[in-house]
């Protein structure tokens, strides 16, 4: 598998209400507005414990939460997807008011599409966790 990580980023509240937000992926409904998503992902969809949108040129995929380790990590597998995809959420909390958080993205790829796609997983994974972190610091 090769692994894509995020830059970290800071989000501007503590690591229990940052991780009561995205273990509970209904509260990303908001994500639907976002203005940097709407030409890349369209029908998104969210409940709990998962979500699924259209990727153009890609089709229809979705994500699964397997596991959430409170305050620290929520571990997402894919769904709908023809290659395996495993992304975590990491979280630790650097002060009274302050988390940094990391996507870290885990795809199984042939080599041939990796050649094709490595560099736009490696943006994708930053553009999420950027849509992610500036969402959660205007989040009440």
């Amino acid at each position: 598998m090769t692994t894509y990580e995020s830059d970290i980023k800071a989000i501007s509240s503590n690591e229990e209400m940052v991780f009561g937000i995205l273990s509970d992926l209904k509260n990303l409904e908001k994500l639907q507005d976002n203005p940097s998503l709407k030409d890349k992902a369209k029908d998104l969809q969210f409940d709990t414990d998962s979500c699924s949108f259209v990727v153009e040129g890609f089709g229809k995929m979705g994500f699964r939460i397997v596991e959430r380790e409170p305050f620290k990590t929520i571990k997402l597998v894919s769904e709908k997807t023809p290659v395996e995809v495993n992304v975590w959420i990491q979280l630790k909390q650097t002060a009274d008011n302050e988390t940094a958080m990391r996507l870290t993205l885990k795809v199984k790829l042939p080599m041939m599409i990796k050649m094709m796609v490595d560099k736009k997983l490696k943006e994708g994974i930053n553009a999420i966790a950027d849509v992610l972190a500036k969402t959660l610091n205007v989040a009440p």
